[in-house]
């Protein structure tokens, strides 16, 4: 416990601020996006990315949403984790988490897609007896009802798994916490497809735009040319 509690104490500031901004963000572009495709009429053009054979072959089970709400907090520590490594893994983690973020609202945007909810029969699960689905009945209700939108990418897996990178390959980060925090990434984008909150296509876009974008920061590296400067 006493280690614990070092090791929060030694979080930077700047790693609990930005851990609750970039929360704030996700959210926020999320909704803007949405609301942006309206004035601009892009929402009409919006499709459902579904491959049936495989969608329509994914079970809902409710427990899942345990996992899927779990995620907002998973992705307030990523920032705070990451803030442990060296400031210059930091920088590039910010860096690489914002490009994410603005390709995922930009898709949104121009590129929108939908689920209805009511068409793929799901409604009736958020209706049974029992915690899980009435914590389901909660997501959809949060989430535009019968009508979803924004689905690909998945920002579930793209944040998710851009936690999980920025501090896979760090010292400054036990094993523990590096292997707990790959373990949670597999069960959020498991929960994407499991309380249909997604297509099987969306967790291939996130994690896609999730690894590009690290792959790219990390061989750029932006944050040593600052450093440098």
């Amino acid at each position: 416990m006493g280690k614990l509690i070092k090791r929060i104490k030694d979080v930077p500031v700047y790693g609990w601020v930005l851990g609750i901004v970039y929360f704030v963000l996700q959210y926020a572009m999320y909704r803007l996006a949405e609301l942006l495709s309206r004035v601009f009429g892009t929402i009409n053009w919006a499709f459902a990315p579904k491959i049936p054979f495989i969608d329509d072959n994914i079970p809902v089970v409710s427990v899942f949403v345990v996992f899927y709400l779990f995620s907002y907090v998973f992705w307030i520590c990523g920032p705070i984790i990451a803030s442990l490594t060296e400031k210059r893994n930091f920088m590039n983690y910010i860096i690489g988490l914002s490009a994410a973020y603005l390709i995922g609202f930009l898709i949104f945007l121009f590129i929108p897609t939908y689920m209805d909810r009511a068409a793929e029969g799901l409604m009736h699960y958020a209706e049974r007896p029992g915690l899980f689905n009435a914590l389901l009945k909660i997501v959809y209700g949060a989430d535009g009802g019968n009508l979803a939108f924004n689905l690909f990418p998945s920002y579930h897996c793209l944040i998710s798994l851009y936690c999980y990178l920025g501090i896979r390959k760090r010292e400054e980060v036990s094993k523990g916490v590096r292997v707990y925090s790959l373990v949670m990434t597999i069960l959020i984008c498991m929960s994407t497809v499991f309380t249909k909150q997604h297509y099987f296509l969306d967790i291939v876009g996130g994690l896609g735009i999730s690894v590009i974008c690290y792959a790219v920061v990390q061989k750029l590296d932006p944050a040593g040319r600052i450093l440098k400067s």
